[in-house]
């Protein structure tokens, strides 16, 4: 099993043209569909005069959670082609809004596809695409006279310090590659 992912930080923009029809692309990092649709509802806002504002996401490092979104254009001539973009680069944690202003013309389902199509690929060139690592927390219940031995074992393997709290009994939470939890568990555990 990988423990990495690739997606995009920050965001991008993208944009393409066709029969006078303008389509602004934005690509996003993302971790929730919250946060999906706060973004997308900002966009409808500030483009409130756009004819459509079709999107598609993909979250989770196991890529099992997306959404292609057309936004009144016929059925999968904008979202998918924007989702087949965030395939064809196999990213995660990604979404893309397309933003549409119609140009009179009509493109047919075709002209669409392609349309939605090169504008997610534009903002797509136009972000920074980057590898992250899948992680898990562990959780870690000690005596604080085992703090030098817990420290040890934190520095040799270098998790992040999620939290920690030194009371009467000191819990320590640490984010760690996916890969070597079990590790980090196991050396933990031979503490005790």
């Amino acid at each position: 099993m990988t423990d990495e992912y690739q997606t995009i930080a920050g965001t991008g923009e993208g944009y393409y043209t066709e029969k006078r029809s303008k389509f602004l692309a934005f690509a996003h990092h993302v971790e929730s569909t919250d946060e999906v649709k706060g973004i997308v509802a900002g966009y409808r806002k500030k483009y409130y005069d756009a004819r459509h504002v079709c999107y598609a996401y993909m979250l989770g490092a196991e890529r099992k959670e997306f959404r292609a979104n057309d936004d009144g254009e016929p059925s999968s001539t904008a979202g998918k082609p924007i989702l087949g973009q965030i395939n064809s680069n196999n990213l995660t944690d990604v979404l893309i809004v397309v933003v549409r202003y119609y140009g009179g013309v009509n493109l047919g389902t075709s002209g669409l596809i392609v349309a939605y199509r090169e504008a997610a690929a534009d903002a797509l060139a136009h972000s920074t695409q980057e590898t992250r690592q899948v992680e898990e927390l562990v959780r870690y219940s000690f005596s604080y006279p085992q703090m030098n031995d817990v420290m040890r074992i934190v520095k040799d393997m270098n998790p992040r310090i999620v939290s920690q709290d030194y009371g009467n009994t000191c819990n320590i939470v640490l984010s760690i590659r996916k890969s070597e939890a079990d590790q980090l568990r196991s050396r933990l555990a031979k503490l005790l």
